[in-house]
């Protein structure tokens, strides 16, 4: 029964989301021509479909747990500042290792690839905290995130999250990208293998201290700098391959301290042992 409750909460929130899109945003720009933010903020809404499907739903994907009971127990975790600021030093920093990457590849200045964007600063900012990463982490990480940890290995389910939350995206490809024709391949895989990435990231810093302020964090990390950037389809293949060396790092680590050694999820209670 669990299963299928998780199976149906993941087929719904693709469904609501794609309609929102495509419903409310699609009509607004095509029909209202509504300006760009307005745009934004309807997007954003849109973003929040996880949570709205987890909570308008709560007595059936959660039954017997109130939505107070709920966000109570996903952020029991402890917090370590150390660890928090770890997690968004590791995820802002990969992007903008990509961007050197990138300005020492194409020969041009690190500071051509960033632009003032197109909103004031505090803007961006709220923006970036509204979306994802208020919007979506309580049913990814607060809801399939312990299902999926619960059922599989670290690996699994990590890749498993991964690829959920990445084709949620599809729609996205389609409607709000600046890449056609066969710049979608590279667009759509850079998707695939960092979104998987960013998961094993977000599973290492939660593994032990249970808390989505991390999701939270590093989601946001993650978004806040695209407010800023100007790179082509370039970027994307250079960001691929910063993950895979991120990935590759927590995958090497959990070896050497032989946290998989019983191939199920380890607690590490904060520090390694």
């Amino acid at each position: 029964m669990e299963q299928k409750r998780m199976r149906n909460y993941v087929i719904i929130s693709y469904a609501v989301f794609w309609m929102m899109v495509l419903g409310i945003c699609g009509t607004a720009s095509m029909v209202f021509k509504c300006p760009p933010v307005v745009l934004r903020i309807m997007s954003n809404v849109c973003a929040w479909s996880p949570t709205f499907v987890l909570l308008l739903g709560m007595r059936y994907f959660k039954p017997g747990t109130s939505i107070k009971e709920f966000y109570k127990k996903s952020f029991a975790g402890k917090i370590r500042i150390s660890k928090l600021v770890l997690a968004a030093v590791i995820t802002a920093g990969a992007t903008v290792s990509a961007v050197l990457i990138l300005s020492l590849i194409q020969g041009k200045p690190f500071t051509s690839y960033w632009t003032l964007g197109g909103y004031p600063l505090w803007a961006s900012f709220l923006f970036s905290l509204t979306t994802g990463p208020t919007g979506e982490e309580a049913g990814w990480r607060g809801y399939v995130r312990p299902y999926l940890n619960k059922r599989y290995n670290f690996y699994k389910a990590s890749i498993l999250q991964g690829l959920i939350w990445t084709f949620w995206h599809t729609v996205l490809w389609f409607v709000d990208s600046d890449f056609l024709g066969w710049d979608m391949i590279p667009y759509v895989l850079s998707n695939v293998i960092v979104i998987t990435s960013i998961c094993f990231v977000i599973n290492t810093f939660m593994e032990g201290n249970d808390n989505l302020l991390y999701g939270i964090v590093i989601h946001f990390c993650f978004n806040i700098l695209y407010c800023f950037l100007a790179v082509d389809i370039w970027f994307y293949l250079v960001l691929i391959g910063v993950y895979c060396v991120i990935t590759g790092v927590i995958c090497a680590r959990r070896k050497r301290l032989h946290l998989d050694e019983k191939n199920h999820p380890v607690e590490m209670n904060g520090d390694s042992k």
